[in-house]
């Protein structure tokens, strides 16, 4: 698609809706998901759970359907690197920061991305977790319209010490 040509996105309000993730535990997965990270079941079935952050039907669909009791797929495979958890609040990020960090788990990076802040790690499965929070959008931006996107790693006890 050229430059200049309209975003469908824009036109339509097109966004990507919710993650499926094929899980091999979904007991543990719950556990992360819903008891560390704060989301709430709006569905469980035998071998699936629907989670949610608020009101929406499910913004996360955990599965056994064809992997129960699987492995993670190994380093140097495609597939899914992460999907990122954006909170509206600064301070919303920092709490469940500190949750992952009072459940023992360990976080891979956290990153200043000029436009944001994320902190990432990985669910008992493997998979990227993004925990992220976003910048107002005006300061997204330079004065000739290019995107301020960095990356600069920041200790994770530096996290709790920003104020947005």
């Amino acid at each position: 698609m050229a430059d200049n040509a309209p975003s469908i996105a824009a036109a339509t309000l097109t966004r990507i809706g919710h993650v499926n993730l094929s899980v091999s535990h979904l007991e543990t997965s719950l556990s992360f998901y819903r008891d560390t990270l704060g989301m709430k079941v709006t569905k469980l079935l035998d071998e699936a759970a629907f989670l949610s952050f608020g009101s929406y039907h499910h913004d996360l669909c955990l599965n056994t359907w064809k992997t129960r009791g699987g492995v993670p797929k190994p380093d140097g495979t495609t597939g899914l690197y992460h999907f990122a958890i954006a909170y509206g609040e600064l301070g919303a990020l920092q709490a469940a920061t500190q949750r992952v960090r009072s459940a023992g788990l360990v976080v891979d990076d956290v990153v200043d991305h000029e436009v944001s802040l994320s902190v990432y790690l990985r669910d008992p499965d493997l998979n990227g977790v993004e925990l992220s929070w976003d910048r107002p959008a005006g300061a997204w931006w330079s004065a000739d319209g290019e995107l301020r996107m960095g990356y600069r790693r920041i200790p994770l006890e530096l996290l709790d010490a920003i104020v947005p």
